[in-house]
């Protein structure tokens, strides 16, 4: 039995995404040879023109084979979260490459139409190669978009948005050289002159599509929503703030804040984290990791200035110990930082008091000690029973 796509591993899916690469090459170079060598003998510059995009597919192939092959490799000390941005940045040079030979057609074919009138015949060849050439590359482009979006890869999906678009313009081309046929010569230059602009204008969209995932733009609303739920299902949480995503090729990294009961231990908070992490992993295969950040409270709320002017654990403790005289050692102290404040449980040994009246008494003397002091808010005394 085949296995799921999102079971395939680095290596496989760096497999798949260089043999469907590879079809594209030996298309585009039949394609650009036959309409290249054709679009001259015959006259058509809007098939010549169509004949150098092809060769820009080319181009294009050749880089999403180095992009693929060097995203494989696993993450290292100098790139921890692997090469997956290896594709983003092919993706950038593909579309800032589509912008430059569209604007270069789209040039050439403008300064053409000015001498309109001394430019030779367009002969039927040129036709029948621009009709190939669309059935040619629509069927290119159906093969490549199944593969990229089995995979996930934005850089396969931009390639085949690539060659559909290069089907698109070549149905240009075919109503540009059959108006010229008939008489309307400048209908050939027309053609050429929009299949540049359409060649630029989707080389643009490649191109800030791949500098948004650089500057760290999020996933969109409904994938932020849907690991929001995810995050919020898993026992013990018990709210969420800070969520925070951005693309890294055909994944996506994750960070959130998540609430949990301030009076848990340290070891339970920890637990519930990795709990709501492997919850995101499972449940959406796109996401590479996620770091989860345990609260015991929402600090959005709270003066965080005034949080880190609190003392620590060590002078904490300095100034608590002379307002426990009289009363036994305690055998373990645990601070909660709490709404800007300090409290403070204190853990006696069972034969430190004799009954639970004892254990009152001294709990309401270390609070009346505790009045004055500038950040403890409250104490509780208890029982610490041996462990068994």
């Amino acid at each position: 039995m085949a296995r799921a796509d999102s079971e395939l591993t680095t290596a496989e899916r760096s497999g798949v995404a260089q043999r469907a690469t590879w079809v594209s090459v030996a298309v585009n170079l039949v394609m650009t040879v036959v309409q290249l060598i054709v679009g001259w003998l015959a006259h058509s510059q809007s098939l010549i023109a169509h004949g150098l995009h092809s060769f820009s597919d080319l181009l294009s192939d050749f880089l999403v084979i180095y992009a693929t092959r060097q995203s494989a490799h696993p993450a290292d000390q100098a790139h921890p979260y692997g090469h997956a941005r290896v594709e983003t940045a092919a993706t950038l040079v593909l579309g800032f490459s589509l912008v430059l030979i569209g604007g270069g057609i789209l040039w050439e074919s403008g300064m053409r139409l000015q001498h309109v009138e001394v430019l030779p015949a367009v002969e039927i060849s040129a036709f029948w190669v621009a009709v190939a050439t669309v059935l040619a590359k629509e069927g290119l482009y159906r093969y490549l978009i199944a593969v990229g979006k089995r995979l996930r890869s934005q850089l396969l999906i931009a390639n085949a948005l690539h060659t559909r678009a290069d089907a698109a313009s070549a149905l240009v081309v075919v109503v540009g050289i059959g108006g010229a046929l008939i008489g309307w010569g400048f209908l050939d230059l027309l053609a050429a002159a929009l299949m540049g602009f359409m060649i630029l204008r989707m080389g643009a969209e490649l191109a800030w599509g791949a500098i948004k995932e650089l500057i760290d733009t999020g996933l969109d609303e409904s994938r932020v929503e849907a690991i929001r739920g995810s995050l919020l299902a898993t026992p013990g949480v018990l709210g969420l703030h800070e969520l925070r995503t951005r693309r890294m090729a055909h994944q996506a990294l994750v960070d959130a804040h998540v609430l949990v009961d301030p009076r848990i231990s340290v070891s339970e908070g920890h637990r519930i984290a990795e709990s709501a992490r492997a919850r995101v992993l499972r449940e959406h295969p796109e996401v590479l990791d996620v770091l989860v950040h345990i609260d015991p409270e929402d600090d959005l709320d709270i003066d965080l200035a005034s949080v880190a002017r609190l003392p620590g654990r060590t002078a904490l403790l300095a100034e608590l110990m002379p307002l426990l005289s009289g009363l036994p050692e305690p055998q373990r102290v645990i601070l909660h930082y709490l709404n800007g404040g300090i409290e403070v449980e204190l853990f006696f040994a069972h034969a430190d008091f004799a009954d639970a009246s004892d254990l009152q008494r001294a709990e309401r003397t270390v609070a009346e000690r505790l009045q004055t002091h500038p950040t403890i808010r409250s104490a509780h005394v208890n029982w610490r029973f041996a462990p068994k």
